[in-house]
């Protein structure tokens, strides 16, 4: 039987022993993955108490984890922050649902049909670059300070990010399936529906869940001028009393409900797409 001849500088090599968690692209399991992610926020919690529990930051500048705790609960309590609360969640969901309804099947349309594509991805791209909050001051002349003002800023912000991915997603499809297909006698509707749709759609939702994220950015700058409700205006209000206790409180509300919000979105990802490596 041959031998396999191993190179010279290989067979000399000394064999190194690979870490089982610290190894380039090596999984890690789920209970570690969460322990992990927990570590992380309890020392970051530790850290800011002993800066300002110890006396090295002002309260006027930076609130302890006590404070802002109890600032939170009077928010609940006293000031009826849940409705805050609902006020931003519903318009985050109006201006993204209008956003996606309207993005996506143009995506799709911009994916599979390169003359559509040529024609509205110059100004796409151009208005993708383009700061949600600069359209306020136009919105409020529009629209006034009402709801329409704020849900309508937060699909500009939405709009055309989730046009683009989408686009790109779809048109990136295997072109051998698409052959395939035409083979098979499927007409260009059909190519669509069966073959691209479906091929792109974990990547599509991925792209909804990404772009939610960014939903929630925009919505704080909505709540900014001329609201009387939201997380938005309560920090407003606060920063104006500079109770940074109630600032922290809110934002730190808002990445829990985006965090939440998006570990939902994985999960639904997971279960409509588990052929899907996404």
């Amino acid at each position: 039987m041959d031998t396999v001849q191993v190179p010279p500088h290989l067979a000399e090599a000394p064999q190194r022993r690979r870490s089982r968690h610290l190894a380039p692209l090596q999984p890690v399991a789920a209970n570690t993955r969460w322990l992990l992610g927990l570590g992380f926020f309890v020392l970051f919690v530790l850290v800011w108490a002993i800066f300002t529990l110890g006396g090295f930051v002002s309260p006027t500048f930076l609130a302890s984890p006590l404070t802002m705790a109890r600032e939170g609960w009077l928010l609940f309590t006293e000031y009826n922050f849940i409705h805050d609360i609902g006020m931003t969640v519903w318009r985050v969901l109006g201006g993204f649902v209008l956003a996606s309804v309207i993005a996506v099947p143009l995506g799709i349309a911009m994916g599979a049909y390169k003359g559509v594509e040529a024609f509205f991805e110059p100004f796409v791209s151009f208005c993708r670059y383009l700061p949600a909050s600069a359209f306020i001051p136009l919105l409020i002349l529009w629209a006034g300070i009402g709801e329409m003002q704020k849900i309508l800023v937060i699909f500009i912000g939405s709009f055309f990010q989730v046009t683009l991915m989408v686009a790109v997603t779809v048109g990136s499809a295997r072109r051998d399936l698409v052959e395939a297909a035409y083979t098979l006698g499927a007409s260009d509707q059909g190519i669509i529906r069966r073959v691209l749709i479906p091929g792109a759609a974990p990547g599509i939702a991925e792209t909804l869940r990404l772009v939610l994220g960014w939903a929630w950015t925009y919505v704080i700058v909505a709540e900014l001028i001329g609201s009387s409700s939201g997380i938005g205006h309560m920090i407003t209000d606060s920063q104006a009393l500079l109770n940074t206790g109630q600032i922290i409180f809110g934002i730190i509300v808002i990445g829990l409900i985006g965090l939440v919000s998006d570990l939902a979105f994985k999960a639904l990802n997971r279960k409509l797409f588990a052929w899907s490596s996404i």
